[in-house]
């Protein structure tokens, strides 16, 4: 089916490490696609905020999308957002950041554990690698996240899956975390945070959105409300892939709008 209000609200500009095309290159993208509106959330990974200058990408990206949103102020819905990796690593400079920055959306992402690197560099063919014990303590730091709450949409809750299954094709029991998830999707519902559905995965080799069916359902049927859609796109083509499959998702699962943020405040959208 045909969607109205197509929104990306999770993307990457040349700002981030791993992103290619300039703000303004993707807002003409976005607004020649159909796209009713899109958020730039580059990374800010801030358990290497100053080391690896992601305080000079803080300001760079901010300032740009928001030349962008008057640029396009009547064509495309721009929001200014962040992707804060690792927030909880370093709280202090994580809350200073948002105490600082006026953000319309902020995401919270995990992308690797303490004093490790990403999850996308590990070579998980390596036998000695225990993945099930790495998958235990990545939900343990994404519950702590979802305790401390300063952000508005949880990414991609199965990140890691992307490449211990997706890439090395490795069996996990996902059965073996199902209490801590619980525990994870009801403390976003306490503290009125959305779920995202990340539709990256659809064009990855896992080929599910991250979480999948299975936990956006279980979201729903704890009490959730609050869902956003985002492509994770890092490249102009990839802007709005999978959204429409988002939204069919969200639809089957019993969601009958998503949340679109500005000013940090959520706004329902129908999907239709």
């Amino acid at each position: 089916m045909a969607f109205k209000n197509l929104i990306d609200l999770h993307t990457h500009t040349d700002n981030s490490f791993d992103g290619h095309h300039s703000t303004m290159f993707l807002c003409e993208t976005a607004y020649m696609k159909g796209l009713r509106g899109v958020a730039f959330t580059d990374h800010l990974e801030m358990d290497a905020f100053f080391r690896d200058s992601f305080d000079r990408t803080a300001i760079q990206s901010f300032f740009e999308v928001a030349k962008a949103r008057s640029a396009f102020n009547g064509k495309l819905m721009v929001c200014v957002g962040a992707e804060l990796g690792q927030a909880v690593y370093n709280k202090p400079v994580s809350e200073k950041l948002l105490d600082t920055m006026k953000y319309d959306f902020v995401i919270g992402a995990i992308h690797n554990l303490p004093e490790m690197q990403d999850f996308y560099y590990m070579d998980f063919s390596d036998e000695s690698i225990d993945y099930m014990e790495l998958l235990r303590q990545y939900f343990e730091w994404e519950l702590k996240l979802a305790e401390w709450a300063r952000f508005d949409t949880l990414a991609h809750l199965t990140y890691p899956l992307r490449y211990i299954v997706g890439k090395y094709g490795k069996s996990v029991d996902m059965s073996k975390f199902s209490e801590i998830i619980d525990e994870i999707l009801v403390t976003l519902i306490k503290n009125e945070k959305s779920l995202e559905i990340n539709t990256a995965g659809l064009r990855q080799p896992i080929g599910v959105t991250s979480p999948d069916e299975s936990i956006v359902k279980r979201y729903k049927e704890l009490g959730g409300k609050l869902i956003t859609v985002g492509s994770d796109a890092h490249y102009a083509e990839h802007l709005g892939a999978g959204i429409e499959q988002g939204y069919e998702l969200a639809l089957k699962c019993g969601f009958d709008s998503v949340a679109v943020y500005q000013n940090r405040t959520p706004t329902m959208v129908p999907i239709e």
